[in-house]
């Protein structure tokens, strides 16, 4: 181990936050420490939640109109976070919506290497009875992604 390298400090460059549409509680906390170190190494911040299909029943799904709507909310919501970023004074951050499988994968395989973050923020999910993996996406990410992870509780 490097002496030198053991005084310098870890400093993060780009962050990447992830928001769940429907669980504000681990959401908000997650913003509250994502804005926090954005601030203080004044770097930028992308928020990013990804539509979940799979929330949605079948005829739902198929339903143009109601995928439609259900994009728009994921994107106020965003649209909100990046807001309230901005009044904090987070300088520079970016929306980002994605759609598609897992929640994990889509993060992992096209959120990740499109936005080039060195540290994720993702919330410690509150469990809801209509989830089929309550609880399970912020330790998913810290496992598997090839970045930092901080699960917020």
């Amino acid at each position: 181990m490097d002496n030198q390298e053991m005084q310098e400090p870890l400093a993060y460059h780009r962050i990447l936050l992830t928001v769940d549409e429907d669980d504000n509680t681990s959401s908000e906390r997650a913003f509250r420490y994502a804005t926090t170190v954005a601030l203080d190494y004044n770097v930028p911040l992308g928020i990013c939640s990804v539509l979940e299909s799979a929330d949605m029943n079948i005829f739902d799904s198929l339903t143009p109109s109601k995928m439609q709507a259900k994009r728009e909310h994921v994107e106020q919501v965003v649209a909100e976070y990046v807001k309230y970023a901005e009044q904090r004074g987070v300088k520079q951050v970016e929306p980002l919506v994605y759609e598609g499988g897992d929640v994990d994968d889509v993060i992992l395989e096209q959120v990740i290497p499109e936005f080039k973050p060195d540290l994720l923020v993702t919330g410690a999910d509150t469990e809801f009875p209509h989830s089929k993996i309550a609880g399970a996406i912020g330790p998913r990410l810290a496992r598997k992604a090839p970045i930092s992870v901080i699960v917020v509780r």
